[in-house]
């Protein structure tokens, strides 16, 4: 298995794993806390859109700072400024000061987080191995899905909030030591044609933010209303989802690999167009819990094959951190801009049905993209 000799990968996957615990255990449970904590769908998805219009403002930041400390001393830092704000997300209680904050510093620590990770993780990866690497990171974090929401449902009924996310703040910064023995990569201070080179990474990742903001924002506000607004029954239905896509995410990073990107696209697509539909239709807790378990394929999936594509444009590009900066605004403006339209549309009585039926839109976009990146991919390689 070539694709593990990568230590620097091994170490960066390793790392995923952990702070996927976290995210698993307490990150995924932000958006319905906030719905608990009383406020309004619409309000909540107001929030994470202010939350993305924040990334999008703070990105310029990192540049400065990545010459600085380096894509290393960025992603660390990142890692431990997202972990505050899981202690934030305890203490709010409807409208007020600490919601603002909590979008706030929920803006930091995901800018200097996501797109120094990315730009890392396109620098030192290997293309030929791209679509296994991806695969393994997301099968890891499928299998710490399972426990992980379980672990953080019983935290919240039986512990309470402040524990349970204090505990997810403690395991989310524990995920950096990882990242110490890592390779530092430096960032050109200078780099002619970056911001060209990244156009399609911009489109992809913003129609990716557009069908994302139905999927992992308005669907589990979905999800936990048609549960009872439980939380032992929604971490149940994340951790029963995580299992149903344990293992796919390394078949289709092997398939991808091989030479198959083009079909790959179609069959991620497939998934991905099914389950929104599956999710729009589920009316009953049955219903809401297959559509969520088959959800589980998506990341498995799509995203392989979308990060396969992403990566390598950015390893490619003359700054792979510049890159991800161009790109990562994509997905700010994209998924912000979904969540606007949803709250709009729940505001003037909607259903959440509906608004989860705007990913549809991105996601044929997205079909779209990829399959003219993939289709040039041998036209590229006689050229090369």
């Amino acid at each position: 298995m070539a694709y593990l000799r990568n230590k620097t990968v091994n170490r960066l996957n390793l790392h995923y794993g952990m702070h996927t615990l976290a995210m698993s255990g307490g990150g995924v449970f932000f958006a319905v806390f906030l719905l608990d904590a009383g406020l309004p769908p619409a309000v909540v998805l107001a929030a994470i859109a202010l939350i993305l219009g924040g990334r999008f403002c703070l990105r310029p930041l990192v540049l400065p700072l990545a010459k600085r400390f380096g894509l290393k001393g960025v992603m660390i830092g990142g890692t431990l400024a997202t972990a505050l704000q899981y202690p934030i997300l305890a203490q709010v209680h409807g409208l007020g000061p600490m919601l603002l904050v909590l979008c706030l510093v929920s803006a930091v620590g995901d800018t200097l987080y996501w797109t120094s990770y990315h730009a890392y993780f396109a620098a030192l990866g290997d293309a030929e191995h791209r679509g296994h690497q991806i695969g393994a990171r997301e099968a890891l974090a499928s299998v710490v899905g399972i426990v992980a929401p379980l672990l953080g449902a019983w935290a919240l009924v039986t512990l309470g909030p402040e524990v349970a996310f204090g505990v997810t703040a403690g395991v989310q910064m524990l995920s950096a030591l990882p990242l110490l023995g890592a390779p530092q990569v430096e960032v050109a201070a200078t780099a002619p044609g970056a911001f060209r080179a990244s156009m399609l990474g911009f489109a992809l990742f913003a129609v990716d933010g557009w069908t994302g903001s139905g999927l992992y924002f308005v669907w589990p506000i979905a999800l936990f209303v048609t549960l009872g607004k439980s939380f032992a029954a929604f971490g149940g239905a994340m951790a029963l989802a995580a299992l149903a896509g344990a293992v796919a995410g390394l078949l289709l990073g092997r398939h991808i690999d091989a030479g198959h990107g083009r079909r790959a696209v179609w069959l991620a697509f497939a998934v991905l167009a099914v389950t929104i539909l599956a999710r729009a239709a589920a009316t009953t807790p049955a219903m809401a819990l297959t559509a969520n378990a088959l959800g589980a394929l998506v990341p498995c999936l799509y995203t392989p094959t979308l990060m396969t594509a992403v990566y390598n444009l950015a390893q490619g590009s003359p700054c792979a951190l510049r890159f991800h900066m161009v790109t990562e605004g994509g997905y700010d403006l994209g998924c912000g801009a979904g969540c606007l339209a949803a709250a709009a549309l729940l505001a003037l009585g909607a259903s959440l049905p509906v608004a989860l039926l705007l990913s549809l839109g991105g996601a044929m976009t997205s079909l779209v993209l990829l399959r003219r990146y993939y289709a040039g991919l041998p036209a590229l390689a006689v050229a090369v």
